[in-house]
Order: structure tokens, then C-alpha cells, then sequence
């Protein structure tokens, strides 16, 4: 896996702008974020859908509707 990580002047403008070492823990923050990124990007799967949403609906209206006319008898 490619690994990923801020520029040398990008990692320089953080510590002077914002002290040595909190510009060093923001860029190592920001590469562990962009390998876990990448991580779940290789690893993602797709979910389909089980009941297409047409049906889905017209399934919770009817149950809502069932529960109407229980509470009015």
C-alpha cells in the first residue's frame, strides 16, 4: 500500500505556525486518518438491498395501519 504523508513544507508551516510539537502530532494525526482512509476504501463492499424501497414503504404502512385500528377498537 502506498503510503501517504504531508509534504516536508506542508509538515514546516504547521510547526511554525503552530509550535514544533504540536504541528508534529497534527501531521502524524493526519497520516494515520489518511491510512485508515485508504484501508477502509480497499476494504469497502457494497450492500444491496433486499426489498426494493416501493415495497418497503407500502410493509411500514401497513403496519402503522394495523396499529391505527388496533388502538381505535
Amino acid at each position: 500500500m502506498k503510503s501517504k504523508s504531508l509534504s516536508f513544507n506542508c509538515r514546516k508551516a504547521l510547526m511554525n505556525n503552530i509550535g514544533e510539537s504540536a504541528g508534529t502530532e497534527i501531521a502524524n494525526l493526519i497520516a494515520e486518518m489518511a491510512a485508515e482512509i485508504e484501508e477502509l476504501r480497499r476494504t469497502k463492499v457494497s450492500v444491496t438491498p433486499i426489498v426494493p424501497p416501493e415495497q418497503e414503504s407500502r410493509t411500514s404502512q401497513t403496519a402503522s395501519n394495523q396499529t391505527e385500528s388496533r388502538s381505535l377498537s
